[in-house]
């Protein structure tokens, strides 16, 4: 048997109950990108998006998928800790952010261990800060070094001046100082190309995250026999832990016709775990709403296909790992229920409710795989199976 989950990065689907603790109150990605012109997704609507608890019924359709609402219990809104909770791990404590800069002391060995100079330091919007320090990076060789609402270092490098492969270099240096209470959860390489006055990224961004503390999904499923494949940034998020074989991606388009190659292709017993990322860094952070919208209809376009390719006894199911409102204030992520879509020729079209926990999602994949697990986490195999 064979299982997909299709992480739709960021798409959150209302604001949570414990929202204010995270200045979110008020946040709805679904509902916002619903107010775009260009918003037309028929096949996640058919399959009842529209449906789930709390979401604004916008289909009289009965949903021809498994669907629920689902609350993360972890204290944190990132997508490390997000995906954790997914694949089984609670996290009780945020992972540190620095609002402030990191630490001089911090800075000062990550320099001496490179040999380079760093510049910038601050909380910074990944685009505004190329266009403010790109010109003296090009000038000096300086890394430009910074942070943002979320749990990591990034570090950026024109790729004439630092090859993306010793940028890589570099990061694997910064993930080995940063740990204990400075243990972010990414060191993120983020090279561009271009001129003064038009610096763009590229796609050959990559991130280095801590460890997992506890066993995850992945984990139980790889050392239980199963096949595990990461396609997109699970295979980092994951800090290459408990997977198989992985594919990087350039963009979204690029992972979901990677994911439906392998579902057409690959004969295995196991699981397919797939993130879109550019729903969250292109759009969601950009707070480009009619880009989130048009990402959404392109993921629309190509889930028939992806679902024709399942075997009778496969399943898919589509989630998040977080809210991205582009509609909301400042540029962070939002603190939300996210969706569960279970689909499946074997799978029951059931409406679940609301569930605690994101591990739904871990118990559940490792109980339909035929693998036991020690989650404390909902299964919801048995009641949306056909038998």
């Amino acid at each position: 048997m064979r299982g997909f989950i299709v992480v739709i990065d960021s798409f959150g689907i209302g604001y949570a109950p414990d929202a204010q603790k995270f200045g979110d109150v008020g946040a709805n990605t679904l509902a916002s990108v619903s107010k775009s012109k260009y918003i037309n997704i028929p096949n996640m609507t058919k399959m009842g998006l529209y449906n789930i608890d709390g979401v604004s019924n916008n289909s009289n359709e009965k949903n021809t998928a498994s669907i629920a609402r689902l609350k993360e219990i972890s204290m944190g809104k990132d997508s490390t800790i997000g995906h954790w909770e997914m694949a089984g791990v609670i996290s009780n404590s945020p992972l540190p952010t620095f609002p402030n800069g990191f630490p001089k002391e911090v800075i000062k060995e990550f320099e001496n261990e490179i040999g380079r100079g760093t510049i910038v330091n601050q909380v910074y919007s990944g685009t505004k800060v190329l266009e403010d320090y790109g010109e003296e990076h090009l000038k000096t060789g300086k890394l430009i070094v910074y942070t943002s609402a979320d749990s990591v270092f990034q570090i950026a490098a024109h790729e004439d001046i630092v090859s993306p492969e010793k940028l890589y270099e570099y990061c694997r240096v910064a993930r080995k100082i940063l740990k204990g209470k400075y243990g972010v959860g990414r060191v993120i390489a983020r090279p561009f190309i271009g001129e003064v006055g038009s610096f763009e990224r590229t796609p050959n961004r990559h991130d280095f995250s801590i460890e997992p503390p506890k066993e995850t999904m992945l984990d139980v499923l790889q050392k239980s026999g199963k096949k595990t494949i990461s396609v997109g940034k699970i295979y980092d998020l994951f800090a290459h832990r408990g997977i198989d074989e992985y594919y990087l991606t350039k963009s979204n388009k690029d992972g979901i016709l990677k994911t439906i190659s392998i579902a057409k292709n690959c004969d295995f017993d196991g699981l397919c775990y797939t993130n879109l990322v550019d729903f969250d860094t292109k759009y969601g952070h950009r707070r480009d709403l009619d880009g989130y919208a048009k990402a959404l209809n392109e993921f629309d376009y190509y889930l028939p296909e992806l679902c024709n390719s399942l075997n009778d006894d496969d399943f898919l199911m589509i989630t998040a790992d977080h809210g991205c409102d582009p509609l909301f204030k400042g540029t962070d992520h939002t603190r939300e229920y996210v969706p569960l879509i279970i689909y499946g020729k074997e799978i029951k079209p059931l409406n679940l409710g609301t569930i605690e926990g994101f591990s739904v999602v871990a118990k559940t994949v490792c109980s339909l795989l035929g693998v036991k697990s020690n989650f404390i986490a909902t299964d919801v195999s048995n009641l949306i199976k056909n038998k």
